[in-house]
C-alpha cells in the first residue's frame, strides 16, 4: 500500500463500506456501536494491510464484515446470559420463602425465638442430616435455596426435595404443637 495516503483519507472514501455491512447483516444500530467497531476494523485493516496479500477493499470488507459478526455473537451472548440471569433470579424469588410481590423473605432469622432448646433438637431427631441442614440454612439463617445448594455443593432440586421432605415430616410430627 501506497503510504502516501493517509488513514483520513482511505477512511472517506471507505466509510461506505460499514454502512453496506450493517445493511447487509441486518443490524439495528441505533448507538452506533456496529459502526464504531467498523470503523475499528477499518483502522485494524489499514494497519496490518500487506500489499502482497491482496486488495486493501477485499482486506477491510473481510475485517468489517467478521468483527461485527464477532459483535453481534457477544451481544447475543450477554443477552442469553442476562435472560438466564433474571430467570434464575425470578425463580428464586419465587422460590417459597419470598412473597410474590417481594423479595423480602416472609421469616426472617430475627423472627425466630429460639426459646427451647429441646424443640429444635426435638426436630432435629425427626429429620435426615439433609432434611435438618435445610431447617438451619433456610428457616434459622435465612439462607435461599441457592445459597445452601452452592455451601453444600449440590444442585438447588437436591436442597428443594431437602425442604419438601423436611415439611412433610414436620405436618406429620406433633412437634409443632407443642407450644399450644
Amino acid at each position: 500500500m501506497d503510504k502516501d495516503f493517509t488513514f483520513e483519507e482511505i477512511f472517506k472514501q471507505n466509510e461506505n463500506r460499514i454502512h453496506y455491512h450493517i445493511h447487509k447483516l441486518q443490524i439495528r444500530d441505533p448507538h452506533n456501536e456496529f459502526y464504531v467497531e467498523g470503523l475499528y476494523a477499518m483502522w485494524l485493516a489499514y494497519k496490518r494491510y500487506q500489499p502482497d496479500k491482496g486488495p486493501l477493499a477485499t482486506y477491510f470488507n473481510f475485517m468489517i464484515r467478521n468483527r461485527m459478526i464477532d459483535l453481534i455473537r457477544n451481544k447475543t451472548k450477554e443477552q442469553r446470559d442476562m435472560d438466564a440471569y433474571q430467570q434464575m433470579e425470578s425463580i428464586e424469588k419465587q422460590d417459597g420463602n419470598h412473597s410474590s410481590t417481594s423479595s423480602v423473605p416472609l421469616i426472617t432469622p430475627e423472627d425466630i425465638e429460639i426459646v427451647d432448646e429441646a424443640i429444635w433438637n426435638e426436630i432435629k431427631e425427626q429429620l435426615s442430616p439433609n432434611q435438618w441442614k435445610w431447617v438451619d440454612y433456610y428457616i434459622i439463617q435465612g439462607l435461599s435455596q441457592r445459597e445452601i445448594a452452592e455451601i453444600e455443593g449440590v444442585s438447588i432440586e437436591a436442597v428443594k426435595s431437602w425442604a419438601r421432605e423436611a415439611k412433610k415430616k414436620l405436618r406429620a410430627s406433633n412437634i409443632l404443637d407443642h407450644g399450644n
